[in-house]
């Protein structure tokens, strides 16, 4: 029960005080080791694996440029972001629970409901995405063992379905967790997965150049008449540099990180300190394996050198590398699913106070757990959705592709568009100043980004559809 609607809890004495902060709600416990875990699951996607492949179409030169090119932008736009917690007042003023209570405090009217799809559409887009690369990832290894037993050569068909049925049966127990401020741990051991799967995409690739086994490269990717057609080129890179804006996009949840950080230090300066050690990280990462991956495997590095087999070998290792991302994802599925979860419940909560089905929690002990609380509406709506987004991840396994389309469309308003216009709301940029020019041309140039990426996106998602099978095994 919030203690905001409980004056009894403030009679109790001081222990209660203690566990609650100034607006009522449960005391936040986040430091920045927390809110940096949470980044780093955010970020570092399994699509690092694919940088190879896109700096493939770009080439070194333009490629290494637009990677870090979209590190600044992401950083730069995510301090305005976490500018914005609190209300106009960004030191005393009222706290913002979600994004679109940020765009409500500073822009408002239609906006909010712009915004509120544009988050939620990604945030359960990404969750869908994530059941079928966790799938993809543990079909890989049941392949990868198969190749080491009959050869690079043979057929080895897996089904994914199983896998992903097991992966939305262990996410049916973790949405039980309560809220976003009891998943740290669970960040945590994701952020150390993500660094363990890059590394060894890190390792193999320095291997294989060491051994003098490379692919062809050049200073601008993929050649016209060789490798490509003159409007693959075209396409392909619009699709490389759509990747390269979205692996940095973590905006969609960045103000639910900063809403479970303690309010002393303030919580936009943790954050800001959170967000540049986090994309810092990402980013020594991401050129790493991008460079390393593409010196090794040249202009035909494939889409994910451990999941489209770049690497057969040490086979055991391959095995390890893809659970890995199996586990990074079990973790970073509930960082995108508990912002969609809290923002139902909060609404069923406004709306019915008094209905026992919704608001009421039971307390139980669980063996070795201690004690856990239960509601039975949070049981019954977060099993449902973990249910959707496992049979819509069977039916559409081509819904990778869609995810690019999706990050292509919230990329620019999430990311750009409203931390931009917020900052120059909260800080009063004076039309046509210099400033103010310099931040219309950003959101004009990220704009053109976006519309190239979902076109990009849409002519892959095209081929993909051309060529889809329903329930076919992976081969």
């Amino acid at each position: 029960m919030d203690t905001h609607h409980n004056p009894s809890a403030v009679e109790m004495g001081d222990t209660a005080v203690k566990n609650v902060d100034d607006d009522g709600r449960q005391k936040r416990t986040g430091t920045f080791l927390t809110a940096s875990a949470h980044i780093i699951t955010a970020v570092i996607g399994s699509g690092v694996l694919s940088l190879a492949w896109a700096l493939a179409q770009l080439g070194w030169v333009a490629g290494t440029i637009v990677l870090v090119s979209f590190a600044v932008i992401t950083y730069y736009t995510s301090t305005f972001l976490s500018d914005c917690y609190r209300g106009p007042d960004s030191i005393t003023g009222t706290r913002n629970y979600s994004y679109m209570g940020v765009v409500r405090a500073y822009l408002g009217g239609r906006k909010v409901q712009l915004c509120g799809l544009a988050q939620y559409v990604n945030l359960v887009g990404v969750t869908i995405g994530y059941t079928i690369t966790a799938s993809i990832s543990l079909v890989a290894i049941g392949r990868s063992n198969c190749y080491h037993e009959k050869g690079h050569k043979a057929k080895c068909s897996v089904s994914n379905y199983p896998y992903m049925a097991s992966f939305g049966v262990v996410q049916i127990i973790l949405s039980q967790i309560p809220n976003f401020h009891e998943i740290s741990f669970l960040s945590i051991i994701a952020a150390v997965m993500s660094f363990s799967y890059a590394s060894i995409g890190i390792g193999l690739a320095i291997s294989s150049v060491a051994s003098g086994n490379v692919g062809k490269t050049e200073v601008t990717g993929t050649v016209i008449g060789v490798d490509v057609t003159a409007t693959e080129k075209v396409w392909k890179s619009f699709q490389a540099i759509g990747d390269m804006a979205f692996s940095y996009a973590f905006t969609t949840i960045l103000i639910e990180i900063q809403d479970t950080l303690r309010s002393s230090p303030p919580e936009n300066k943790v954050m800001k300190r959170a967000t540049l050690a986090g994309v810092s990280t990402t980013t020594v990462f991401y050129i790493l394996c991008g460079c390393l991956g593409y010196a090794a495997f040249g202009n035909h590095a494939p889409g994910d050198f451990l999941t489209d087999f770049g690497f057969y070998e040490p086979y055991w290792l391959v095995d390890f590398a893809n659970a890995c991302i199996a586990l990074h994802l079990i973790g970073a599925y509930q960082v995108y699913a508990q912002p969609f979860f809290q923002f139902v419940e909060s609404n069923c909560n406004k709306k019915w106070p008094q209905n026992n089905f919704i608001n009421r929690e039971y307390s139980t002990k669980v063996p070795l757990l201690g004690k856990f609380r239960v509601n039975l509406f949070r049981l019954v709506w977060r099993t449902c959705y973990v249910v959707m987004t496992t049979v819509v991840a069977m039916t559409f396994p081509f819904f990778n592709a869609i995810l690019g389309l999706l990050g292509a469309l919230s990329f620019w308003p999430l990311t750009v568009y409203f931390p931009v216009s917020m900052h120059m709301a909260q800080k009063k940029v004076q039309k046509y100043s210099r400033r103010w020019l310099a931040l219309n041309l950003l959101l004009w140039v990220c704009l053109i980004v976006s519309c190239l990426a979902a076109t990009g996106s849409i002519i892959g998602l095209i081929k993909s559809v051309k060529s889809y099978k329903p329930f076919k095994s992976l081969d």
